[in-house]
């Protein structure tokens, strides 16, 4: 009887330490997986994250933006983003946008790589040091399209039965499909339809997977546009994330 303590007592030492290790390392691969690649910056509504692990969380000025979140405006909410790379993006009120992968290496532009998904809504976007050292390293995908960026900076609209109350040029209300348009350098457009190139001054139009994007006249095309106080630079988000500074403004 006596004897059978120790051994018992050894076994527990030996299981919990197992079970400690096997934590640790669980918490590791967290970490890891929950790797920090933006900041909001400036922010007028509620903002949210859904993290990869499925948790939410209220964001607001100087949140972490971390690989794997998907980041959803509400109504009347406008929400500015910087990356580590000094990218931004600019959201519209009910947009959601996927932060599927943000991989910025400083000393080796190989191993860049950035995807970023717009599920819905609308977006303006400026390249960041990746996509100028490395145009085939960034995506933005969309239910529509692919969009690959060319040193640029860009908007872009998913309509799906849910862009009515959006001031146009003409009054319409614009039609279901992808928007997009060029204030700087250009994009690849691509889907199983074809692709096309839109430069700066243009505007595109993409309305479903199958079909190929199109270029608009300047009289239909749509641009996407943003408040004063969203796009400007003048405040908030002066901390450093990573090799990029987020006080270096970039947005036109």
């Amino acid at each position: 009887m006596n004897s059978f303590i120790p051994k018992l007592s050894q076994a527990l030492r030996h299981g919990l330490l197992s079970l400690g290790l096997a934590l640790f390392m669980l918490g590791a691969a967290q970490l890891a997986q929950a790797q920090v690649v933006g900041q909001v910056t400036h922010l007028s509504g509620v903002l949210t994250a859904r993290h990869a692990d499925g948790t939410r969380a209220v964001l607001a000025v100087k949140s972490a933006i971390q690989q794997g979140d998907s980041l959803i405006t509400e109504r009347e909410t406008y929400a500015r983003v910087k990356f580590v790379d000094d990218a931004e993006i600019v959201l519209r009120p009910g947009t959601e946008v996927a932060v599927s992968k943000y991989v910025y290496d400083e000393k080796k532009p190989q191993n860049d790589s950035v995807a970023i998904g717009l599920v819905k809504g609308g977006l303006r976007a400026v390249t960041g040091l990746v996509g100028k050292r490395n145009h085939d390293a960034v995506n933005f995908d969309t239910p529509t399209a692919t969009i690959g960026i060319r040193g640029t900076h860009f908007g872009a609209l998913y309509c799906q039965n849910d862009c009515g109350g959006i001031p146009t040029p003409n009054g319409q209300p614009l039609n279901n499909g992808l928007h997009v348009d060029v204030a700087t350098g250009a994009i690849l457009v691509s889907n199983a339809g074809g692709s096309a190139i839109f430069s700066a001054g243009q505007f595109g139009f993409v309305p479903g997977p199958t079909q190929p994007p199109v270029i608009l006249p300047q009289g239909q095309g749509f641009s996407v546009t943003m408040p004063q106080a969203i796009s400007s630079n003048g405040n908030n988000g002066t901390q450093k994330i990573g090799a990029a500074k987020l006080d270096a403004c970039v947005t036109q």
